[in-house]
């Protein structure tokens, strides 16, 4: 660190993001990345030649073509649509414009709420998961407050009810809501269409998980056309051309070939059980999920332990020091293939090779 940082910034908590090893070769059970590349015409618009000589122009700064179609896709108006780079950008242009008030959001959720908040300086209070890791829908209730919400929450995978959701929004109808839906389509209720009934919601979603493109940097956000106006102005006074061409083009390439990827979120829900269940016989408290991961404990070992031994035999899941769920690990689900390896390897570390 510097001394020329600013002096606010000196002892900000930054976020952490899950491992990236830089060498060796491990199975990546921590960042709830896809296992399946992206489909085959997604694949070839990426390394489209005629496509590439045109990186020379800036991208359509309104990304008209993209919107058009996550419009036709979801049943809504282009402008009801907001692209940006990854729904992290989302948050934070969000968090931005209508946090004024103060923010409310679980406290065991995804981990950049509280550090986007602390970085642009809107105050925000967290509401304790109740002790299966429920959200208490009254915490939510005329909050005065924009409150944020994951559902399906990560890391617990768990979602709420679509009665809930509407009480919460009905409730704080002066303040937004957003939903961030980033695992909606591994099993969960997606909460797009509400956003016709409701000009305070806001619905967060990604390509990184269900679609294959983390490293595209791509998410969207669905609401009404008044808030997309407040939304793209922020957009325009920080970086209009945030999207970049090749991943617009390849966004609304997924979306032509959407058969294979929602084919891919039944296969890795599929595994998903598969493992739960594995892990059930060796006796790990497993919290169902609706997401592409899982969220486990086990009384036979500590979740920093089992996380370490993991890595040492080259598995890596994300565990997390928060007190609350410190024995707890959260695991990616993989192909099959990956989940068996990480079975048999669980029933290593626990003396359990013969059941």
């Amino acid at each position: 660190m510097s001394k020329f940082l600013n002096e606010k910034f000196k002892d900000f908590q930054e976020y952490t993001p899950g491992e990236q090893p830089k060498a060796g070769e491990y199975i990546k059970l921590n960042t709830n990345e896809s296992p399946y590349p992206p489909g085959p015409l997604t694949r070839a618009k990426a390394c489209d030649p005629e496509n590439a000589k045109r990186l020379r122009l800036y991208p359509d700064p309104d990304l008209r073509a993209l919107k058009q179609a996550l419009a036709k896709r979801y049943g809504v108006e282009p402008t009801n649509v907001f692209c940006a780079n990854g729904s992290d950008d989302i948050l934070y242009v969000s968090f931005m414009a209508f946090g004024q008030d103060g923010l409310v959001f679980p406290d065991i959720t995804y981990g950049f709420y509280d550090v986007f908040a602390g970085f642009i300086g809107q105050p925000f209070e967290t509401k304790k998961l109740k002790d299966d890791f429920t959200i208490d829908v009254n915490d939510y209730l005329n909050t005065g407050k924009m409150v944020v919400i994951a559902d399906p929450n990560a890391p617990t995978g768990l979602e709420l009810l679509t009665s809930d959701i509407r009480k919460i929004i009905e409730s704080n109808s002066d303040h937004v809501v957003l939903i961030d839906q980033a695992y909606a389509d591994f099993g969960g209720t997606s909460y797009i269409p509400l956003t016709k009934e409701y000009d305070n919601l806001i619905v967060c979603c990604t390509y990184s998980k269900s679609r294959s493109l983390a490293g595209a940097r791509l998410g969207f956000a669905v609401a009404s056309e008044g808030l997309i106006k407040d939304l793209e102005k922020l957009k325009f006074s920080m970086n209009p051309y945030s999207v970049n061409r090749t991943t617009a083009e390849i966004g609304i390439t997924a979306l032509e070939e959407d058969d294979y990827y929602m084919e891919n979120c039944k296969k890795i829900a599929e595994t998903r059980e598969w493992t739960t269940e594995e892990l059930k016989k060796l006796g790990f408290y497993v919290i169902p999920s609706k997401t592409n991961f899982i969220f486990a404990s086990s009384p036979d070992i500590s979740g920093e332990s089992l996380y370490t031994q993991l890595k040492d035999r080259k598995i890596l899941v994300r565990h997390f020091d928060n007190e609350r769920i410190s024995n707890y690990n959260r695991i990616t689900i993989g192909k099959r293939e990956d989940m068996s390896i990480f079975i048999d390897t669980v029933k290593e570390i626990l003396g359990k090779q013969g059941e």
